[in-house]
């Protein structure tokens, strides 16, 4: 509401003076912030069209169209899964060796803790000689097409800053997730569906929207959840009442509305609003369709494991493969039930084998669809979780109650297709499954590789913001060149 002063003069707000200003410092700060040279230091920003066709801006050939990263939240234990350690069997209810953990801190458990072996039997498959639990027969028979990266570190060890530096490579909230980079450097090859899309399942640790929003790029870019039960998109349905035509034309008039005041604001989020709403009306008509996987023939569901109707990893699983089909860049499914500390709430006996049955049919199922659609060699997966977990035993020595704490020193991810190189196991961690060694590869280092594999420099991929230029990478990373294909 406008005021009148005393003498007449209307008291104008610092953004009406900034729209009237003329000359003087105002229009100056004003003009830097339109420029939209200051938003890029590589290509020019990709602005809310990003997510249309023909928005591609890459720096070298790409190996890889797009990727879907199966995020196993709360810290899926390496030790128990693809990294055994004779060492531990050997030494197992020994105190742990002193230098092993000195300069160390620890999340939850003491330093004085005892060794735990791995209550599981592994064995080597494929022509890497890959070692894999026992809890994980189907990923056994498809070794030879998986990288394993086994000397993989983190910084964080607890689960919120660990999330968060996994999926936007820092530590506080704020930052642009890896799919919102994606939006914004490559967009999607679909005008009617997000550029990043994200489905969640199983229950634990909360997860929040700062793992998949934007942070300082345009809300456009961030990311969509979809749910595989009841409405697939909250609040993108008409309400009742409101038919096709008449919400065509409510959106019309509010495209003429935005557009007028973008008009005079010049505000770019203005522009992001008008993308949105429009995006929304597409979705009302590609969503439901992507969603319903009810059409899939039998022996593909028999293949995912999946049941139509209901939540689960295995339907997230075949949609991620039907939203890839569908041209969305990036695909992030997070299933939620890793974090094994001990006890009635997460332990190694009885919930990491229900993680397991979970998700290695249906992640396995994944890769091979993509392989047999002729989609794998331009898609990339990555499976993997915040940090992996200790090689000293927290809670008591009961199949109901044994555990590990949190663990971002060393550990394995692995990874398929895009690019990567097949049947390799790429580094590894020292005796006792804790210290990464030899080829370490940071989550910085990470991300700088998937970019790379993508067609994009790391380097170039910038938006300047707060008077700065940041990068997902920021500050350091190298593309780990031994892993690509």
């Amino acid at each position: 509401m406008t005021r009148v002063n005393t003498h007449g003069l209307r008291d104008v707000t610092r953004r009406r003076f900034l729209q009237q200003c003329g000359t003087g410092m105002g229009a100056l700060a004003l003009g830097s912030l339109l420029d939209e040279r200051l938003l890029s230091a590589g290509p020019k920003a990709a602005g809310p069209d990003a997510s249309a066709a023909g928005a591609v801006r890459t720096h070298f050939a790409p190996k890889a169209k797009n990727i879907i990263y199966l995020f196993q939240s709360g810290g899926p234990s390496h030790l128990d899964l693809f990294d055994p350690k004779p060492e531990l069997k050997k030494r197992d209810g020994q105190p742990v060796p002193e230098d092993l953990v000195r300069n160390v801190r620890l999340a939850q458990i003491g330093k004085n803790s005892r060794l735990l072996a791995s209550p599981y039997s592994f064995a080597r498959h494929g022509q890497s000689g890959m070692w894999l639990s026992e809890l994980l027969p189907q990923l056994s028979g498809i070794v030879d097409d998986v990288c394993f990266v086994q000397g993989f570190y983190s910084e964080a060890f607890n689960h919120d800053p660990a999330t968060l530096f996994m999926n936007t490579g820092a530590q506080l909230a704020g930052r642009p997730a890896m799919g919102s980079w994606f939006s914004y450097g490559l967009g999607s090859e679909s005008k009617d569906l997000p550029a990043f899309v994200v489905l969640m399942t199983g229950a634990g640790q909360p997860l929040t929207n700062a793992s998949w929003g934007s942070g300082f790029l345009p809300t456009v870019h961030q990311g969509v959840a979809l749910r595989s039960q009841g409405d697939p998109v909250l609040f993108v349905g008409n309400p009742p009442g409101m038919g096709a035509k008449r919400r065509r034309q409510s959106l019309d008039v509010l495209r003429d509305l935005n557009q007028a005041r973008h008009d005079v604001l010049r505000d770019p989020e203005i522009e992001t609003r008008i993308a949105a709403y429009e995006m929304a009306y597409r979705m009302q008509t590609s969503v439901p369709e992507v969603m319903d996987i009810t059409g899939e023939p039998a022996k593909v569901h028999a293949s995912y494991g999946t049941t139509p109707g209901r939540s689960s990893f295995a339907n997230n699983c075949l949609l991620a493969r039907r939203l890839v089909e569908r041209g969305v860049r990036f695909v992030q499914l997070y299933h939620r039930g890793w974090d094994h500390h001990g006890g009635p709430d997460g332990n190694l006996v009885f919930d990491l084998k229900k993680r397991c049955l979970e998700t290695d049919q249906p992640s396995v199922a994944l890769i091979k669809d993509l392989k047999e659609r002729g989609l794998l060699d331009e898609t990339l997966v990555i499976w993997g979780g915040e940090f992996g977990r200790t090689p000293m035993m927290q809670g008591a020595l009961k199949p109901d109650q044994v555990g590990r704490d949190h663990h971002p020193h060393g550990y394995t991810i692995w990874m398929a297709g895009g690019g990567i190189k097949p049947g390799i196991v790429h580094g590894g961690t020292d005796d006792f499954g804790f210290h990464a060694v030899g080829k370490r590869v940071h989550v910085h280092d990470l991300h700088a590789t998937i970019l790379h594999l993508f067609g994009i420099d790391h380097l170039r991929l910038t938006y300047r913001f707060q008077g700065r230029d940041y990068r997902l990478t920021d500050v350091h990373g190298e593309v780990v060149k031994e892993i690509l294909g």
